[in-house]
């Protein structure tokens, strides 16, 4: 009898949706038949996890972890000493004396020496792409300021890339920061680099890309070209577009007059999202929200789950795959505990980093993305009646939206879209989420309290302070606003936006702990969080965001044994020396996915 429970408790989660999945969609890691309806009681209260570990301490458990600072994020037991795992989940978490009386002779047996242990990170936003060799036809070159801080050493990289590219094919990159080059690269800029591909290169926004003349020509893009609805494109003096390309109605101009590339096959795909998931787990991320989700990711999430690889995945559909989903009968929670759709996301709005984001007083300065003072940014291409219409279906197809809006024009069009959504069809705990939120007065913070929503607010300052600069000092203290929704009550879950900012927790952390640049400049200083507040929102808020609160984000008994063992503990460090806090290994379900000793 014992062991039929173990075998049920080691079994993924049931699924939800009456109707099975389409061929758009590969089915789920196990069949419907092998998912026992026991553990759809995983997502109905958190005494369900306790009394199931209560079942499980009768065996010998397979792991022990002891002589630790244990933070567990759990209220009830906010610290401990040890805890053990048994069939992927903890199941006594106390003392040293009181845990390690339950070993047998089989039990691994870990003494961290007073290493600090956190749950597994939770990043509820981020974006993960496979990642390919940067020499290859698929690989992109990083721009990261840290590899290319300035023009020439742009074009260098660039133009090594373009070498090792057959002519016409697209020379690629990603993560250039527009304030450390001086502005955005130019398409004369990139004229230098080649004039034999076409070259597109991605703002670290993700909202804003760069072109040379090559694009511009095959795209028949004049100064006679008008901006598309939602979208802008960057002109000089005279007029003529100067190749910088805001929002993706002007990229997707641009984009289908280039050439077509080869799609990697099925297993350079899989083993791609491999190499994206080893960086997440090197930096303590055990849970990962794909927050630009598709078909054909989510099936690559699944194939990693079943070798036993990869992190577990929260998928955020995005919205042009409704209909597909719908047709599935695919309700948020669709799936288990390793993979699972978590909602539909909605990008309603632009950029903050990109400073396209859609505000009520005009930005501070000649706006980079007009080229005009007095201006307010891009407004979004859907109007209030679509965006209505939009979220009514989705929350009527029992799904979660997830929306993408920064400007607080764009917020306050979303919370309107909410609240009626919510009076049409009332839901109690319907746990509607922005994502950003990045420009928001108390008075938007005040609603979206009232409506139950969840934040996954932006803790980039580190990187992108100095792109808050346009807004003005008089906006600062409600950018980016951690302290004053943790105040209201309001829960708000951790994220990178991955590649907006780096998928480094620590770094994450220690932003939002002191709100300071990486030149050291503090930016709204009254939004400045607590690091215990910061561990939580990057733990237990971000697993609230996705309804897994009762199965994960902290180390409690029963919850998946997902933990991460740091150099340091972050709640004794000074606040500018967190991001230096290693991580010395991840688990995930009790196990090492990450071991910095065997690097």
């Amino acid at each position: 009898m014992v062991q039929d429970i173990h075998r049920k408790i080691s079994a993924p989660t049931p699924l939800r949706g009456s109707k099975p999945p389409t061929m758009a969609l590969l089915p789920p890691v196990l069949p419907p038949s092998k998912r026992p309806a026991l553990l759809g009681l995983f997502r109905r209260g958190s005494w369900c996890p306790i009394l199931l570990a209560g079942l499980v301490r009768a065996s010998t458990p397979d792991l022990i972890v002891h002589d630790a600072v244990v933070v567990t994020v759990d209220p009830a037991r906010p610290t401990a000493t040890a805890f053990s795992v048994h069939r992927g989940r903890f199941v006594l978490v106390g003392s040293d004396a009181e845990v390690l009386k339950t070993r047998g002779p089989s039990t691994r047996v870990i003494d961290l020496h007073g290493q600090t242990v956190l749950p597994g990170f939770n990043d509820s936003h981020l974006h993960p792409r496979p990642e390919f060799p940067e020499d290859s036809i698929h690989g992109e070159v990083d721009l990261d300021p840290d590899r290319v801080p300035d023009r020439n050493r742009l074009v260098a990289v660039l133009r090594s890339k373009a070498a090792a590219t057959p002519p016409g094919l697209w020379v690629r990159g990603f993560n250039y920061q527009d304030t450390r080059l001086d502005g955005h690269p130019t398409r004369e800029l990139l004229d230098r680099v080649s004039t034999n591909h076409p070259i597109l290169l991605r703002h670290s926004s993700g909202h804003v890309w760069a072109v040379n003349s090559v694009v511009l020509d095959a795209a028949r893009i004049t100064r006679s070209t008008p901006d598309p609805k939602g979208g802008a494109f960057g002109r000089n003096r005279e007029g003529e577009p100067d190749g910088v390309l805001r929002e993706p109605p002007a990229l997707r101009l641009v984009e289908a007059a280039g050439p077509k590339v080869p799609d990697p096959s099925w297993e350079q795909l899989v083993e791609g999202y491999d190499r994206c998931f080893d960086r997440f787990l090197s930096e303590g991320i055990t849970s990962v929200q794909d927050a630009a989700g598709t078909p054909k990711a989510l099936r690559a999430y699944q194939e990693l789950a079943r070798r036993g690889r990869g992190c577990r995945v929260g998928v955020l559909m995005q919205s042009a795959y409704l209909d597909i989903v719908e047709a599935a009968g695919m309700e948020s929670g669709f799936g288990d505990e390793w993979v699972r759709l978590g909602g539909i996301k909605i990008v309603h709005g632009n950029s903050l980093s990109g400073r396209t984001c859609w505000v009520s007083e005009p930005y501070d300065r000649v706006n980079p993305a007009t080229g005009r003072r007095d201006d307010f940014g891009i407004p979004p291409a859907r109007t209030q009646e679509e965006l209505d219409a939009l979220v009514l279906r989705v929350h009527r197809s029992g799904l979660q939206p997830a929306i993408h809006a920064n400007g607080d024009r764009e917020i306050a069009m979303v919370l309107d879209a909410f609240e009626r959504a919510l009076h049409k069809l009332p839901k109690a705990d319907a746990r509607f989420r922005i994502e950003h939120a990045s420009v928001c007065p108390e008075a938007l913070l005040r609603r979206a309290k009232d409506l139950g929503v969840v934040l996954a607010l932006h803790s980039y300052i580190f990187e992108h302070g100095d792109k808050m600069e346009e807004y003005g000092p008089r906006r600062w203290e409600f950018m980016h606003p951690n302290r004053s929704a943790e105040d209201l009550g309001i829960v708000v879950s951790g994220n990178s936006d991955w590649p907006v900012s780096a998928c480094k927790p620590m770094r994450r952390i220690q932003s939002l702990v002191t709100r300071a640049s990486a030149v050291g400049r503090v930016y709204g200083g009254s939004q400045r969080i607590p690091v215990e507040t910061a561990i939580r929102e990057y733990t237990w808020g971000s697993a609230f965001a996705e309804r897994m609160e009762a199965v994960k984000g902290t180390i409690a008994e029963g919850r998946v044994a997902d933990f991460v063992v740091l150099s340091g503990d972050p709640r004794k460090s000074e606040p500018l020396r967190i991001a230096d806090i290693r991580v010395e290994s991840t688990y995930v379900g009790g196990k090492p996915r990450f071991e910095r000793s065997r690097q």
